[in-house]
Order: C-alpha cells, then structure tokens, then sequence
C-alpha cells in the first residue's frame, strides 16, 4: 500500500471510529440473542458473516423467536436490507471505474455508516485510489467493530444484568434511523401509513402484519411521491406562465 493509500485509509478508520458506541449495542444484543436461541457460537458467528447487517439479523432474531414462516424471516431481511439497492445505485457513478476484484469486497462492507460517510465525501474529481482506500478504511473499522461486539454479545451476553435493558436500545435505534430518513411530505405520508397498518394488523400470525406495512408503505409512498411531483411540476409551470 502506497503512503497516500494509507493515509486514505486511516483516514476513513478516523472518521467511522466515532459511530463504532453506536454499533456496540447491537452487537452485544445480536451475540446474546444468538445465545438464547440456542445457537452455537459458530452458527452466530456464521449468522453474522452471512448477513452483515445488524437490522437485518435483528429482525430475523425476533421472527425466529416468534416462530415465523421462513419465507416470512428471508422477506423480511430482504425488505430490511433494500435500501443497499439504493446504496450501491448513488456509488455506481462514481466507483463504476474501480476493478471487478475491488467491487466484491466493497458491495459485501458496504454498511449504513460507510455509506453515509463516502457519499458526503466523494466527487467525480477524486482518484479511484483514493476513493477506494477511503471507503476499504471505514468498511474494515466498521466490520471489526460488529464482529468484535457480536464476539463480545458471546461472551459476556448473560452476565450483562437484565435492568440494563440492551433490547431496548433496538427500537430506539429504528426511530432514530426513521426520523433521519424523513425529510420530505412523500417520506412522511410513508412512514405514517406504514405504522398505523403495522399496528392496527399487529395480532395477525407470523408477523404478516409487518410485512403488510412494508407493501402498503412502499406503494402508498409511491403514489404520494407521485402526486406531490406533479402538483410540484404544475405550479411550477404556473408560476412561470
């Protein structure tokens, strides 16, 4: 690794260092879980690999727990984890350039942090080196940190007290991606329907009424897009008569 690849990659391990607190409860609460499901530490461990995703691998805890369809757990994890399409479609233009061996790796460690941190970052105008470095940086320091914690969940899940109340910190953790996520009518109308459906189905088995949320937040969120954009466009062709 050259000196300016270095630097770019502990620049990237800097910059992601400060969110690693927030990746330590669910990792702790991932490796725990995993435990008191009765999964081998090796079957967690592999859990983790495979999805490498805390949301995800959260959700499909819960499912699990309350013994849902499988085609239920893989729908869910699959909705959960959507928003990578829309991750990897924003780098496209802008990695589109990089080697095929360099893609792999990064599709794999590309993570909510990763991503907020490189698309803030990147222009057109940057080397691929660079930007390549930068991002292996807060990828790598990203999955240590959530491997190491889900290792940690492991070994130190059962004695951590019950009053502590870790499992709390995953609901609170949603919310806060939520409300971040909002920032337009469309989002709102979206996230508000999604609820009232999530909740008003809640009694349905295996969770169906989640998956119910998902569909009909998706579509009504589309239409609303829809609707705003043109009514958005048509005053805007008013205005300039």
């Amino acid at each position: 690794m050259s000196s300016s690849g270095k630097r770019d990659f502990l620049e990237g391990v800097r910059d992601l260092l400060p969110m690693v607190p927030g990746v330590l409860p669910f990792g702790l609460i991932a490796g725990a879980n995993g435990t008191n499901l009765g999964f081998s530490p090796e079957m967690t461990i592999g859990m983790t690999l495979l999805f490498f995703a805390g949301s995800a691998q959260l959700a499909a805890y819960q499912l699990i727990q309350e013994q849902a369809l499988p085609a239920v757990i893989i729908f869910t994890a699959l909705m959960v984890n959507i928003r990578f399409l829309i991750y990897s479609a924003t780098f496209a233009p802008l990695l589109h350039s990089l080697k095929t061996r360099h893609k792999w790796p990064l599709v794999y460690l590309i993570s909510d942090q990763a991503y907020g941190l490189c698309a803030t970052r990147f222009t057109p105008e940057q080397s691929d080196r660079e930007k390549l470095y930068y991002f292996a940086g807060t990828a790598v320091a990203l999955a240590v940190s959530w491997v190491g914690s889900v290792i940690l969940g492991l070994l130190v899940g059962e004695q951590i007290p019950a009053e502590w109340s870790l499992e709390f910190a995953i609901p609170l953790a949603f919310i806060a991606m939520l409300v971040s996520s909002i920032r337009n009518r469309a989002s709102l109308i979206t996230a508000v329907f999604s609820a009232l459906v999530a909740t008003s189905l809640i009694q349905l088995p295996y969770n169906l009424g989640f998956i119910a949320a998902i569909i009909g937040g998706t579509t009504i969120g589309l239409i609303a897009s829809s609707f705003i954009t043109k009514i958005s466009l048509k005053a805007q062709r008013e205005n300039n008569g």
